[in-house]
């Protein structure tokens, strides 16, 4: 705010001293008209506190600016008010929207996110596991390679609240957030299938992460009569590139033997598909139509536009962000919980 001098000339605005006093959970709760207990419940969420009354609040935090001294609390409550969130490939669009999608639900219970890239390795996602428990972590989102590893159970084991994502882990306190991938990839096989194809392939991932997806696209080939051919059936890496290399090995067979429609495990194998099909002269979906898995963003960008099955990663994200808080906040202790979401199919000009 400005204000006039004694002259008539306008001063600028006071800059405040960097040693300005800090603002105090007090004063939250002075102008809350709350009591500093109740702002101290509503930024540990150990206690349920009326949704009203944390409006409020955070209101007052916002104005003041009140910044909590984590370090402080964190020797007082023992809780480092962090999740980390494990994740085979942060480069993967799916899996940076699925991130986002967490700390939406955690940013306003005042928990933030660090996230642990694996690159699809145990070796490393057993390290992550093993520092993230070290570090004193006060739950834990498992989106990687391994979600049954022994280094899994052990912070479960522990009492620290783990959310799996995708993949169920044997510990009767683990939450888990799954999708109905199995039918989403039956629908993209089955609507390949429509487009009546001599053969169909299948470009399919490295792990038992995409294990369902192949159950449903092999169910939809018995159910259409269909013989499943191994050689139709090649492994990328869920990137770009693994894609690009897998469509070139399926193109390196007889003319004759070649699939008029390829179905990914996800988008960026899909994509590079469309990069190798393309350098080879051949025309999609003319020549050969090509469904992928995700919907990520870079799908509605390539040409043709991705005819793709929606694997929801933000929803995903909220949801595993949400059955945390439910046990941080003491809101819910029971025994493992499961969120299941829909995979709808999406088609575009791809297939």
């Amino acid at each position: 705010m400005t204000t006039p001098s004694t002259d008539g000339t306008v001063e600028e605005p006071l800059t405040p001293p960097r040693d300005q006093t800090r603002v105090t959970i007090n004063q939250v709760a002075a102008l809350a008209g709350v009591s500093p207990t109740t702002v101290s419940h509503v930024l540990s969420g150990k206690r349920l506190v009326a949704e009203e009354t944390r409006g409020t609040v955070r209101e007052a935090i916002r104005m003041l600016g009140y910044r909590p001294n984590h370090v402080a609390r964190s020797l007082r409550t023992r809780r480092s008010q962090m999740i980390a969130v494990v994740v085979p490939d942060i480069t993967n669009t799916f899996y940076s929207v699925l991130t986002r999608g967490l700390a939406d639900a955690l940013d306003l219970e005042g928990y933030g996110t660090y996230v642990c890239n694996t690159d699809s390795l145990l070796d490393r996602e057993a390290k992550f596991l093993h520092d993230v428990f070290d570090r004193g972590v006060d739950g834990i989102v498992l989106a990687a390679v391994d979600a049954a590893s022994a280094g899994a159970l052990k912070p479960a084991d522990m009492g620290v609240p783990v959310v799996c994502v995708g993949q169920r882990l044997d510990h009767p306190r683990v939450d888990v957030v799954t999708v109905d991938d199995e039918h989403g990839s039956y629908q993209a096989a089955r609507h390949l299938l429509a487009r009546k194809p001599a053969r169909v392939a299948m470009v399919q991932g490295p792990s038992e992460t995409g294990a369902t997806r192949i159950a449903g696209f092999t169910r939809a080939l018995v159910e259409a009569g269909r013989p499943i051919d191994p050689a139709l059936m090649v492994t990328g890496d869920w990137t770009r590139r693994g894609g690009h290399d897998a469509m070139c090995q399926i193109l390196s067979r007889p003319q004759d033997a070649r699939p008029d429609a390829v179905f990914c495990a996800n988008d960026l194998m899909a994509i590079g598909a469309i990069d190798a099909l393309r350098e080879a002269g051949l025309d999609v979906p003319g020549d050969v139509a090509v469904a992928g898995f995700d919907d990520v963003d870079a799908a509605t960008i390539v040409h043709p536009p991705l005819t793709t099955v929606v694997n929801p990663a933000y929803d995903i994200g909220l949801s595993a962000g949400r059955l945390l808080i439910s046990r941080l906040s003491g809101e819910y202790d029971g025994d493992g919980r499961e969120v299941g979401l829909p995979c709808p199919l999406v088609v575009r000009e791809s297939g």
